[in-house]
């Protein structure tokens, strides 16, 4: 796996580098800024880049956009986000522009180091991961009349877990019932969200964008 990290703050940003080539992992290039990032891809062509969100010059959205712009120059490139904060905009904004290969982590999780593995691993194979701090957050801020209330409490912890990218199996194994018993929940949460068997769309990442779109109104 080839890698390129873009992190303004140098100690994360070679912390993260040693972290990831002590797994064995190929860090081809590191940069501090928006600019150098993109040359970068443009010259390694990685598998999978590690974006924070807040880069220079402003420190707000920089390293959204360079993400984004980095996945038009290569498509299907693999993209993990770092926040040091829950962004709900940001994190809705990135996950809508189509999840596939796409990660979107709080800075904390890097130190629990078999989880961000996880999430790597996850992304670079063409997964979601969502951190769960986010997910928890958006789901306890759902307003009272948005497609996600109708839901029961069951049906959101499973909502919740695909958001961090899990399939039928592990998420049958987090909250210890059968895989029929998920597969039952996550019919009725399509079916409570409106999500037609016919849709075009990925039907458990348009459940996930429901809630995560209802923060932003």
């Amino acid at each position: 796996m080839r890698i390129v990290i873009a992190e303004d703050d140098a100690l994360l940003r070679e912390g993260l580098a040693l972290l990831l080539r002590a797994e064995g992992l190929d860090v081809v290039a590191t940069a501090d800024a928006p600019g150098t990032f993109l040359t970068a891809i443009d010259e390694h062509r990685p598998d999978v880049a590690i974006v924070d969100v807040r880069m220079p010059p402003t420190h707000t959205d920089e390293g959204i956009v360079a993400a984004v712009e980095a996945r038009k120059r290569q498509p299907g490139l693999a993209v993990l986000v770092l926040s040091a904060y829950v962004e709900q905009a940001f994190a809705t904004d990135l996950l809508a522009r189509g999840s596939a290969g796409l990660g979107y982590l709080l800075k904390e999780r890097v130190g629990r180091v078999d989880e961000f593995l996880t999430a790597l691993h996850r992304v670079a194979d063409g997964g979601t991961a969502v951190d769960p701090e986010v997910i928890g957050q958006l789901l306890a801020r759902t307003r009272p009349d948005s497609p996600v209330s109708r839901l029961s409490a069951r049906e959101r912890d499973v909502l919740a877990l695909m958001a961090e990218g899990l399939g039928n199996t592990a998420i049958a194994e987090k909250l210890f019932v059968t895989d029929g018993a998920v597969h039952k929940h996550i019919r009725s949460i399509f079916a409570k969200l409106d999500l037609a068997p016919d849709d075009r769309a990925d039907r458990r990442v348009t459940a996930v964008l429901h809630y995560l779109d209802d923060q932003r109104k």
